[in-house]
């Protein structure tokens, strides 16, 4: 079992930083979801292009552009045609007007990508305004003829700034741990795309597709000037050979979620359906490989974003059902679970309909998408 401790203030960006510094969620030892009886649905997510599959959800944390701080960006995966791998939008809706408005647009072949665009889980937005997220392409809505990808930089504005690819990057895919620090930053993204064939490969033995345990999760260092966009310094992968498949209905199964909690990172293995831990994630100079198992079965339902609470604990979002589950991961108790999509059309209900999560600046609960219904919303006292 790995240690950990209560997030640091100074560190953490995202889904725990606004919440612990506004304190407004209650510590008790019942934890966060305990508190949270209601769900209330705040917009679609679909623009004027028709630009389908909510997946990330994060928080902006200043005003800076067109961006106002406590806005909530989400990005779409796939296109009007609803093929996965192929959606270039990201909105942004605004708690105070409850407004949806259209943030940023890519056309789907963008040469800087290899593979062209398809917006992931993959996304962080910086208190410079930065807002940074992963592309996972296809041309035909399944991993047959996807392209490695690569992470996409804009502005505050909305506009396309610079595009990073290379050989650590493949297939972005799961929701990005941050520390912003103003002038630099760090990001964590898992990467879950080397050598994994199309579904149609299928592993005799198990009846699915082929496995293949060569996702990562990279460490990218940045440097942000005071003008132009942020330029990386260092790229140090701290965990390698967790386990990654194609899949028809969602695409891809891999390493999804990520939350840092102090030094430790803590990671969604979604297949083998455990959360795991890389220590000293922020210092290491290589790689922890698959990490140490903190939370496994029970509750977690293929367990997808994570996002930290404020006392310390785990939320996880469920891929086979509607639920959110809550975790120590000091301990590795799962704590709580709560039906936050319980649509009935799926077996059991909300099945593959939950992704991105944050928590919400005031401490009153989280964010999150259904896909199922292309909506943003909120979990609240």
């Amino acid at each position: 079992m790995v240690k950990s401790r209560k997030p640091d203030r100074a560190f953490l960006a995202g889904c725990v930083a606004a919440a612990l510094m506004a304190g407004a969620i209650d510590a008790h030892a019942e934890g966060v979801l305990a508190g949270l009886r209601h769900h209330v649905t705040l917009a679609s997510t679909i623009p004027d292009n028709g630009d389908l599959n909510p997946y990330a959800v994060f928080v902006a944390p200043a005003t800076v552009g067109k961006l106002h701080q406590g806005d909530v960006l989400v990005d779409n995966f796939n296109n009007q045609s609803n093929l996965q791998g192929t959606g270039g939008t990201i909105v942004d809706y605004n708690p105070s007007t409850h407004a949806l408005t259209l943030f940023a647009k890519l056309p789907q072949t963008l040469p800087q990508c290899p593979g062209g665009i398809g917006l992931s889980t993959a996304m962080a937005v910086l208190k410079s305004g930065w807002v940074i997220v992963g592309s996972t392409p296809s041309r035909d809505g399944t991993t047959a003829t996807k392209g490695p990808g690569c992470m996409l930089v804009f502005d505050a504005n909305g506009e396309l700034a610079t595009v990073w690819s290379g050989s650590h990057i493949n297939d972005p895919w799961g929701n990005m741990a941050v520390v912003d620090n103003g002038a630099s930053a760090t990001l964590f993204v898992s990467m879950s795309g080397y050598d994994v064939p199309g579904p149609s490969t299928i592993d005799p033995a198990t009846g699915v597709p082929v496995v293949v345990n060569k996702a990562t999760v990279l460490r990218i260092q940045l440097a942000i000037p005071t003008s132009g966009p942020p330029k990386v310094t260092s790229q140090t992968v701290v965990a390698n050979g967790l386990a990654e498949r194609a899949d028809k209905d969602v695409f891809l199964i891999g390493p999804t979620g990520l939350a840092l909690i102090g030094s430790t990172l803590y990671v969604s293995d979604a297949i083998q359906n455990r959360i795991v831990a890389i220590p000293d994630a922020l210092s290491r100079t290589g790689s922890a490989g698959t990490g140490a198992t903190v939370a496994k079965d029970g509750q977690l339902q293929r367990a997808l974003a994570l996002c930290a609470t404020p006392d310390g604990h785990i939320l996880a979002t469920n891929g086979k059902n509607g639920e959110v589950v809550e975790f120590d991961p000091v301990s590795g108790k799962q704590l709580a679970a709560q039906w936050i999509d319980s649509n009935q059309a799926q077996s059991p209900p909300g099945n593959g309909d939950l992704f991105g999560l944050a928590m919400a600046p005031d401490g009153s609960g989280f964010y999150y998408v259904e896909d199922d219904v292309n909506m943003l919303a909120k979990a609240t006292p």
